[in-house]
C-alpha cells in the first residue's frame, strides 16, 4: 500500500474532528499533499472516521485522477487540490464544520482580532469568502481567493477552512481558530469586543513565526 504513514495520519486526524467537537457526523475532509510525488491523500465521502481504514483514504492526482484506492474521494477534493497547486507554504487541509467558526460564516462575517490567537491565521482577521455550492470548482476558488495571505478561512453558510506545511499544524489552526470563534460570539452577546490594533498583530504574526507550532517527527 502507497503512503501507508500519511494514510494513517488521516485517520488519527479524522477522530481528533469529533474527539473536539470540531466537526459532527461524517462532515468535514482531510488531505495531505505528497509534494515530491505530486499527489494528494485525501479522505472518502461519507465514511464515519471511526471506521476508515488506510486503504479507505484516496490517493488522487492534481488533475482529480484516483491514482490508488476504491472509495469515493471527498466532494470538496478541488478544494484541497487548488492549494496545493497554487501555494508552496500549505501540504494539509483540514475543513470543518465546528459550531462557532461555523456561526459566524452563516453570519458572512470575517473574525476580527479580539484575541491574540488570531494571529495564527496568518493575518489580523480570518476572512470570510464569497457563497457557493459545497463540491464546486467555484467554492474552491473562493475559497483560495479569500484565504490569500492567510491559512485559515470560512467559508460562507457552510464552516471553516484551514491549511499549514503539515497536518498537525493545520488541525491545531482549526482548534485556534474554532476558540478565538467562540470568543467572539459570546462577546458580542455581552456587547462590542475591543479589537486588538494592526500593530499589535503584526507583532504577533511575527512571534508566532516561531511560538506555538506543532512539532510533527514524521513532517518531511
Amino acid at each position: 500500500m502507497i503512503f501507508q504513514d500519511e494514510r494513517e495520519q488521516i485517520i488519527e486526524y479524522g477522530k481528533k474532528l469529533i474527539q473536539s467537537n470540531l466537526t459532527k457526523g461524517t462532515g468535514g475532509n482531510i488531505s495531505i499533499f505528497i509534494r515530491d510525488k505530486k499527489l494528494m491523500a485525501i479522505t472518502p465521502s461519507g465514511i464515519d472516521y471511526f471506521k476508515l481504514k488506510p486503504e479507505d483514504i484516496i490517493i488522487m492526482d492534481l488533475d482529480g485522477s484516483i491514482v490508488d484506492g476504491t472509495q469515493k474521494p471527498s466532494s470538496e477534493y478541488s478544494m484541497h487540490q487548488i492549494f496545493y497547486k497554487n501555494r508552496d507554504d500549505i501540504n494539509s487541509v483540514v475543513h470543518v464544520h465546528s459550531t462557532y467558526s461555523t456561526t459566524l460564516a452563516c453570519m458572512n462575517w470575517d473574525l476580527p482580532a479580539l484575541n491574540y490567537l488570531v494571529a495564527v491565521s496568518g493575518g489580523n482577521n480570518v476572512r470570510c469568502a464569497k457563497y457557493a455550492t459545497f463540491g464546486t470548482k467555484e467554492l474552491a476558488e473562493n475559497a483560495f481567493e479569500a484565504m490569500k495571505d492567510r491559512y485559515g478561512v470560512f467559508l460562507a453558510n457552510h464552516g471553516l477552512l484551514t491549511g499549514a506545511k503539515d497536518l498537525p499544524n493545520a488541525f491545531s489552526k482549526a482548534e485556534e481558530i474554532e476558540f478565538c470563534a467562540e470568543l467572539y460570539c459570546r462577546c458580542k452577546s455581552l456587547g462590542q469586543p475591543k479589537i486588538l490594533s494592526d500593530e499589535e498583530m503584526n507583532k504577533m504574526l511575527v512571534l508566532f513565526q516561531s511560538y506555538g507550532q506543532v512539532k510533527n517527527s514524521s513532517s518531511r
